[in-house]
């Protein structure tokens, strides 16, 4: 059935705004995230960050720990604070002194925008029998997010010095098969693509959310180079993995 040409209007009109406000959201975050990065671009104002971490302290103990004038400690707490990346709190015991406490939320924020319900993360590459595999089985070990991998163009089988390498690190390969992309990612996956022939084979409303151009080590084919494609995939899933969180994790508990 046709919608009425206002009803379509008034849908796109819906969307957009939609789309608006998700970009003024992200732009809101980018620019709070700047100026808590121009908050730490001072050494000093560093240095009284790091000395927070341990535990709160006293402006004058502030001043007396990093050897710091009084006014220059006023100063960069005034900065700190405009930032929210601390806040003071008035003494339990004596009212008139203060003391100050690190806001952890805060600074978690300078890293990376985290990436939240993610229902699976999927990993693809051209033949699905070498990067993806081993990226799917690092992945599994290294989050509660479960994961699956395909590819562009899948090979009949694994190569067999992904096996190798996967093994000589642990890796369960048990369940290591080849499959189709097509058969394998849905709508709402985070789709990591691992190699660039399948980020840039896969059509543009398909393509990838998050792209990695690791080497293909099968035209080497030595043991050597599946090792650093495996190196190289366990640092970008470290740095990756902590940023992801599954929809599990937003659904409420069952009480018993």
């Amino acid at each position: 059935m046709q919608l009425p040409a206002h009803r379509v209007l008034r849908l796109t009109a819906i969307d957009s705004s939609v789309t608006i406000e998700a970009m003024n959201i992200e732009e809101k975050s980018r620019i709070r995230r700047a100026r808590v990065h121009a908050a730490l671009g001072d050494p000093a104002r560093l240095a009284v960050v790091d000395t927070l971490m341990v535990g709160d302290a006293a402006p004058s103990e502030l001043g007396a720990l990093l050897e710091m004038p009084t006014n220059l400690v006023a100063h960069h707490l005034k900065v700190l604070e405009e930032a929210d990346l601390v806040v003071r709190t008035r003494s339990e015991g004596d009212h008139r002194r203060t003391y100050v406490r690190l806001v952890p939320e805060t600074l978690a924020i300078v890293t990376s925008p985290s990436l939240t319900e993610v229902p699976r993360v999927v990993f693809v590459c051209t033949h699905n029998s070498a990067r993806s595999q081993l990226a799917a089985a690092i992945w599994a070990r290294r989050s509660h997010v479960p994961v699956a991998s395909a590819g562009t163009r899948p090979a009949e089988r694994v190569h067999p010095r992904a096996l190798k390498v996967a093994r000589r690190h642990g890796l369960e390969t048990d369940t290591w098969r080849t499959a189709q992309v097509d058969d394998v990612v849905s709508s709402d996956d985070l789709v990591i693509a691992v190699c660039d022939i399948a980020y840039e084979d896969l059509p543009t409303e398909a393509r990838p959310r998050v792209h990695w151009s690791v080497p293909d080590p099968a035209p080497t084919d030595t043991d050597a180079a599946f090792e650093a494609a495996y190196s190289e995939l366990a640092g970008r899933i470290d740095r990756l993995a902590p940023l992801v969180s599954s929809t599990e994790a937003k659904r409420p508990r069952s009480r018993s």
